[in-house]
């Protein structure tokens, strides 16, 4: 008697049987379509994930935060759809938030403690371990088609990224940044990086958000039928801010010239989400599709960016200016990309699921870009294996839940990025390197958070934060692993 496997048979060979088969034949196939039709069934149940992760999106950079002269209409509806947070921290640059928002852990664990390979084609040099399991991998054997749209930027070295690890499809920036029209990386004497997973593409001229966008939309058509988990890591507002005219022309009017620069760039961003989003409500699947939105640090103040060289691969001329216009907003907080100040760190965040979480409310409690990965698995309802490594991050959802939830991490968190760290309990924030440098004490409820050094006048807060941060860092440091 032929038995058609449950889970890779034909339906219709499966019904013929029924129909035409003896006794035996009918009774096995009307068990395997029931399989069939429940396998199905569940896969249809679970909610798609679609990831908005910003690049050198400030603190309060949108209209929902308070910042009401930038025009962000599409993170605002985001926000009336969702929970929105205040007290949401990445990091202080690009990698290590990536390494936190994909693994659900410290990046210390992964390996990624510095900046990681850039060029694909250069030396071998720091890329996140293969042992790490990715959110990617985490919902891949529960059913879901994965794709990352954008930047990477946790190793371009050709044996590990995006399709190493977990993403079935990629395309997009393996390091950090690029130029939006020739897509080749600035510093340095640059050089090209836009690839169809290992494999360069050249399209000089075509403007890189429009094209990643261009593919999540294909994406989400493709997909439509069944669960999907969509990374899109956009590569911008980060410098160089090169934005779309219509919205040049929008902030034509602002006299702070770096704000004007950075809100064009800004609401080109937004205009992207809203693509994205508008995509998935006119094929009917905004309310079973959780959505995420965050940044992944500070604005930047990388102000003095220009070509130092002659011949610079990309083409373009030395003194070239392409860096940031510092117009980020912090409100009452300081700092900014690269600091461990809240201006640095504390960044937009919001997660939308109409069909299972609160609408228009807003959070204080401290979350992370860790929590992500343990909150989309349990609104997946899918378990780790015991083999999984440990996750640093937590299931958000009594937070999302209720405002007077307690934060999973009691008010500490710890952050390092080469030789240099933080550590905050309660109201206290120590920052300090691993070099001769003395810790800075700062208060985050002074009348001005941060700006005065509290060290001299509380030694034993300083003794007692960094024999937290000596624990803390033993305990993250990276066992051996397969990283370059």
């Amino acid at each position: 008697m032929k038995v058609p496997a449950a889970f890779g048979a034909d339906p219709l060979e499966c019904r013929f049987l029924c129909i035409e088969g003896d006794t035996m034949n009918r009774l096995v196939c009307s068990v395997l379509l029931l399989t069939f039709a429940l396998s199905h069934a569940v896969l249809a149940a679970r909610p798609n994930v679609v990831i908005l992760f910003t690049d050198d999106q400030g603190t309060l950079d949108a209209n929902c935060y308070g910042s009401t002269d930038l025009y962000t209409p599409h993170i605002d509806k985001l926000a009336a759809s969702g929970v929105r947070f205040t007290q949401a921290y990445a990091h202080t640059v690009c990698c290590p938030a990536r390494a936190m928002l994909m693994t659900g852990r410290h990046p210390h664990r992964s390996g990624v403690h510095f900046w990681t390979q850039g060029n694909m084609n250069a030396k071998d040099g720091i890329n996140m371990a293969l042992e790490e399991v990715t959110l990617a991998e985490a919902l891949k054997p529960a059913g879901y088609r994965t794709a990352l749209f954008g930047k990477w930027h946790l190793g371009a070295h050709r044996d590990f990224g995006p399709k190493k690890q977990g993403f079935d499809e990629f395309f997009g920036i393996r390091d950090g940044f690029i130029d939006n029209y020739n897509h080749y990386f600035l510093h340095g004497t640059g050089f090209h990086d836009l690839y169809e997973g290992t494999t360069p593409i050249e399209a000089d001229g075509k403007y890189f958000p429009q094209m990643m966008v261009d593919r999540a939309l294909t994406f989400i058509d493709e997909n439509k039928d069944r669960p999907f988990f969509l990374y899109v890591p956009f590569n911008i507002p980060h410098y160089p801010e090169q934005a779309l005219k219509q919205f040049e022309a929008k902030y034509a009017d602002m006299k702070d010239e770096a704000r004007r620069s950075y809100g064009a760039i800004v609401s080109t961003t937004d205009h992207y989400i809203g693509l994205i989003v508008d995509k998935l409500e006119s094929l009917g699947l905004r309310e079973n599709t959780i959505v995420i939105f965050m940044s992944d640090n500070g604005h930047s103040e990388e102000t003095g960016n220009r070509i130092r060289v002659d011949n610079h691969k990309s083409g373009l001329p030395k003194d070239h200016f392409y860096g940031a216009s510092g117009g980020g907003s912090t409100g009452k907080w300081i700092g900014q990309k690269g600091t461990f100040l809240e201006g640095g760190i504390r960044v937009p965040a919001i997660i939308s699921y109409p069909a299972k979480l609160p609408k228009g409310q807003v959070r204080d409690q401290i979350i992370t870009a860790m929590d992500w990965y343990p909150t989309v698995l349990e609104l997946c309802g899918i378990e780790q294996t015991k083999d999984a490594p440990k996750l640093d991050g937590h299931s958000l959802l009594p937070v999302i839940k209720s405002a007077d939830a307690k934060s999973p991490y009691g008010g500490v968190l710890h952050f390092q990025w080469g030789n240099r760290w933080a550590v905050r309990d309660g109201d206290w924030k120590l920052i300090g390197s691993d070099g001769n440098a003395r810790a800075t004490l700062h208060r985050l409820t002074d009348e001005e958070p941060e700006k005065t050094n509290h060290a001299k006048e509380q030694p034993e807060i300083v003794e007692r934060l960094e024999a937290m941060h000596v624990a803390w860092a033993k305990e993250v440091e990276p066992k051996k692993s397969d990283s370059k």
